[in-house]
Protein backbone atom coordinates (compact mmCIF):
# COMPACT_ATOMS: atom_id res chain seq x y z
CA UNK A 1 0.00 0.00 0.00
CA UNK A 2 1.36 3.75 -0.71
CA UNK A 3 0.29 6.92 0.70
CA UNK A 4 0.49 9.36 -2.21
CA UNK A 5 -0.96 13.26 -2.29
CA UNK A 6 -2.57 14.59 -5.65
CA UNK A 7 -5.61 15.81 -4.23
CA UNK A 8 -6.23 19.46 -2.41
CA UNK A 9 -8.87 21.05 -0.66
CA UNK A 10 -9.70 24.97 -0.65
CA UNK A 11 -11.40 26.39 1.53
CA UNK A 12 -12.99 30.14 1.08
CA UNK A 13 -13.72 32.48 3.31
CA UNK A 14 -14.98 36.40 3.00
CA UNK A 15 -14.52 38.05 6.18
CA UNK A 16 -17.37 40.47 6.99
CA UNK A 17 -18.43 42.81 9.97
CA UNK A 18 -21.21 40.06 10.01
CA UNK A 19 -18.62 37.23 10.78
CA UNK A 20 -16.65 34.86 8.62
CA UNK A 21 -18.57 33.14 5.16
CA UNK A 22 -17.65 30.00 3.97
CA UNK A 23 -18.32 29.19 0.25
CA UNK A 24 -19.53 26.11 -0.41
CA UNK A 25 -20.28 24.72 -4.11
CA UNK A 26 -23.09 21.90 -5.00
CA UNK A 27 -21.00 18.89 -7.17
CA UNK A 28 -23.07 19.00 -10.65
CA UNK A 29 -25.35 16.32 -11.82
CA UNK A 30 -22.73 14.43 -14.64
CA UNK A 31 -19.91 14.76 -12.08
CA UNK A 32 -18.67 12.42 -9.22
CA UNK A 33 -20.44 12.76 -5.76
CA UNK A 34 -23.19 15.03 -7.68
CA UNK A 35 -24.77 16.55 -5.06
CA UNK A 36 -22.77 16.91 -2.94
CA UNK A 37 -21.88 20.03 -1.11
CA UNK A 38 -18.38 21.26 -1.00
CA UNK A 39 -15.12 23.29 -1.10
CA UNK A 40 -12.58 24.06 -4.08
CA UNK A 41 -11.20 20.39 -4.49
CA UNK A 42 -8.62 19.79 -7.22
CA UNK A 43 -6.19 17.22 -8.47
CA UNK A 44 -2.25 18.54 -8.26
CA UNK A 45 -0.89 18.87 -11.86
CA UNK A 46 2.82 17.95 -12.93
CA UNK A 47 5.19 20.37 -12.21
CA UNK A 48 2.90 22.59 -9.72
CA UNK A 49 2.94 22.85 -5.85
CA UNK A 50 -0.24 22.25 -3.26
CA UNK A 51 -0.56 26.16 -2.36
CA UNK A 52 -0.42 26.62 -6.86
CA UNK A 53 -3.00 24.17 -7.17
CA UNK A 54 -5.99 25.53 -4.90
CA UNK A 55 -5.07 29.28 -6.75
CA UNK A 56 -5.42 27.44 -10.20
CA UNK A 57 -8.75 25.71 -9.00
CA UNK A 58 -9.98 28.61 -6.85
CA UNK A 59 -10.24 30.54 -10.34
CA UNK A 60 -11.70 28.04 -12.42
CA UNK A 61 -14.04 26.53 -10.18
CA UNK A 62 -15.69 30.45 -9.08
CA UNK A 63 -13.38 33.38 -11.02
CA UNK A 64 -12.54 34.60 -7.46
CA UNK A 65 -8.81 35.89 -7.16
CA UNK A 66 -7.14 35.54 -3.56
CA UNK A 67 -6.41 38.41 -1.55
CA UNK A 68 -4.61 35.77 0.96
CA UNK A 69 -4.13 32.19 1.49
CA UNK A 70 -2.84 30.09 4.61
CA UNK A 71 -2.09 26.59 4.80
CA UNK A 72 -4.55 24.93 7.85
CA UNK A 73 -2.75 22.95 9.39
CA UNK A 74 -4.77 20.07 9.23
CA UNK A 75 -4.74 17.39 6.56
CA UNK A 76 -7.62 15.20 5.65
CA UNK A 77 -6.96 11.85 4.07
CA UNK A 78 -8.77 8.63 2.42
CA UNK A 79 -8.18 5.02 1.51
CA UNK A 80 -9.05 4.13 -1.85
CA UNK A 81 -9.85 0.12 -1.70
CA UNK A 82 -9.49 0.09 -5.44
CA UNK A 83 -6.05 1.65 -5.96
CA UNK A 84 -5.01 -0.14 -2.45
CA UNK A 85 -3.81 3.54 -0.95
CA UNK A 86 -4.09 6.29 1.16
CA UNK A 87 -4.06 9.84 0.18
CA UNK A 88 -2.91 12.47 1.89
CA UNK A 89 -4.74 16.05 1.29
CA UNK A 90 -3.68 19.23 2.22
CA UNK A 91 -6.21 21.89 3.52
CA UNK A 92 -5.77 25.78 2.48
CA UNK A 93 -8.11 28.62 3.38
CA UNK A 94 -8.36 31.60 0.74
CA UNK A 95 -9.58 34.65 2.14
CA UNK A 96 -11.35 36.93 -0.72
CA UNK A 97 -13.15 40.32 -0.91
CA UNK A 98 -15.81 39.60 -3.80
CA UNK A 99 -19.16 37.63 -3.44
CA UNK A 100 -19.98 37.24 -6.87
CA UNK A 101 -18.88 33.80 -8.49
CA UNK A 102 -18.52 32.44 -11.30
CA UNK A 103 -19.36 28.66 -11.39
CA UNK A 104 -17.38 26.15 -13.74
CA UNK A 105 -19.53 23.04 -15.22
CA UNK A 106 -18.36 21.37 -11.96
CA UNK A 107 -20.54 22.85 -10.01
CA UNK A 108 -24.76 23.55 -10.51
CA UNK A 109 -25.37 26.35 -7.14
CA UNK A 110 -23.39 28.12 -4.53
CA UNK A 111 -24.01 29.46 -0.85
CA UNK A 112 -22.10 31.89 0.94
CA UNK A 113 -22.62 30.19 4.56
CA UNK A 114 -21.98 30.51 8.24
CA UNK A 115 -19.58 27.91 9.76
CA UNK A 116 -22.85 25.63 11.19
CA UNK A 117 -24.65 25.92 8.09
CA UNK A 118 -21.06 24.76 6.25
CA UNK A 119 -20.66 21.94 8.61
CA UNK A 120 -24.05 20.69 8.47
CA UNK A 121 -24.19 20.66 4.25
CA UNK A 122 -20.90 19.27 3.97
CA UNK A 123 -20.10 15.18 4.03
CA UNK A 124 -16.92 14.19 5.51
CA UNK A 125 -16.34 14.86 9.05
CA UNK A 126 -12.71 16.07 8.05
CA UNK A 127 -13.85 18.81 5.82
CA UNK A 128 -16.46 19.81 8.56
CA UNK A 129 -13.09 20.11 10.91
CA UNK A 130 -11.40 21.90 9.11
CA UNK A 131 -13.92 24.69 9.05
CA UNK A 132 -13.73 24.56 12.99
CA UNK A 133 -10.02 24.54 12.53
CA UNK A 134 -10.41 27.75 10.02
CA UNK A 135 -13.20 29.80 12.47
CA UNK A 136 -10.90 29.41 15.63
CA UNK A 137 -8.27 30.66 13.85
CA UNK A 138 -9.76 33.92 12.26
CA UNK A 139 -11.95 34.32 15.34
CA UNK A 140 -10.37 33.32 18.28
CA UNK A 141 -8.09 35.95 19.46
CA UNK A 142 -6.41 33.25 22.18
CA UNK A 143 -5.75 30.77 20.20
CA UNK A 144 -2.50 28.92 19.44
CA UNK A 145 -2.79 27.97 15.76
CA UNK A 146 -0.99 29.36 13.14
CA UNK A 147 -1.70 29.13 10.28
CA UNK A 148 1.27 29.90 7.78
CA UNK A 149 0.79 32.37 5.50
CA UNK A 150 1.59 32.07 1.76
CA UNK A 151 2.95 34.64 -0.45
CA UNK A 152 1.05 35.00 -3.65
Amino acid sequence: MEVLSYLIEAHIVNITDQGIKFLLLKRAEDEIFAGVWQMVTGSVEDGEKGYETALREIKEETGLSCSEMYIVPHMNSFYSPTKDHVCMVPVFVAVVQSEEIKLSDEHSEYKWVDRDTAKKLLAWQGQRKSVDTIYEYFTNEKSLLEFVKIKI
